[in-house]
């Protein structure tokens, strides 16, 4: 289950990173563009339960940490979208992936070329904006004064850390303006149809196995 796979790039050394997979070679092989930060913490139970399902229903999935994040060894602050999206094609290609699940702002990252779903896709900007309101916000607990456009200004220029998280200032300009694709056979899937709120607006990680099972349910269901 606990497996790695060779991140190849044109103008980098190739590298190794994690990888959560049920591979059983079967026809069916989807590719799962993970949430970020602090949503993929509080998704992560989430979307392997999912996978467990998607293997007890005969299709083979597969989650890779993004370069930068979990167990990886390249920095964070050293990546862009533009790394992250070279890295999931990378992915797609070393795996054999016929199928895409992009999860949250995953969708910023699939492979346009794979058919698939994007499960309550969310935008650059309103990640961003999440992610600064929380800084100030904690800011303003410990007696201090931050400013939204301040720190985003500082961002562009030097990188921010936010949420704990070392952003550099291409990724901070990056996600200012990223919008998933529009990709006609990655149909969006929202989050009303599997019942009940998303688990990332809860205040802890968390699971919800009726959830994982509608959402398993759904992309079977399409395959089949």
């Amino acid at each position: 289950m606990i497996s790695t796979w060779t991140l190849e790039r044109p103008d980098a050394p190739a590298a190794e990173e994690l990888l959560v997979a049920f591979d059983a070679g079967r026809p069916v092989r989807v590719l799962v563009c993970p949430a970020w930060f602090d949503e993929a913490n509080k998704l992560r139970r989430f979307t392997v339960e999912v996978m467990r399902r998607l293997d007890a229903a005969g299709i083979d999935s597969f989650l890779p940490d993004l370069p930068g994040c979990n167990e990886s060894l390249a920095p964070l602050d050293a990546q862009t979208l533009a790394d992250w999206r070279d890295a999931m094609t990378s992915a797609a290609q070393a795996l054999g992936a016929t199928h895409v699940l992009a999860v949250r702002a995953g969708a910023l990252l699939a492979p346009a070329t794979l058919p698939g779903w994007r499960y309550a896709p969310q935008s650059g900007p309103t990640l961003l904006r999440g992610m600064v309101r929380a800084r100030t916000i904690a800011a303003r607990e410990r007696g201090l004064e931050e400013k939204a456009e301040a720190l985003l200004a500082l961002g562009r220029e030097q990188g921010l850390v936010l949420g704990g998280w070392p952003l550099g200032a291409a990724m901070i300009r990056e996600l200012e303006t990223a919008e998933p694709v529009a990709v006609e056979a990655q149909p969006e899937i929202p989050q009303s149809a599997l019942g009940g709120p998303g688990l990332w607006l809860r205040a802890e990680p968390d699971e919800d196995a009726a959830q994982a099972e509608r959402l398993a349910a759904i992309l079977a269901e399409s395959l089949a």
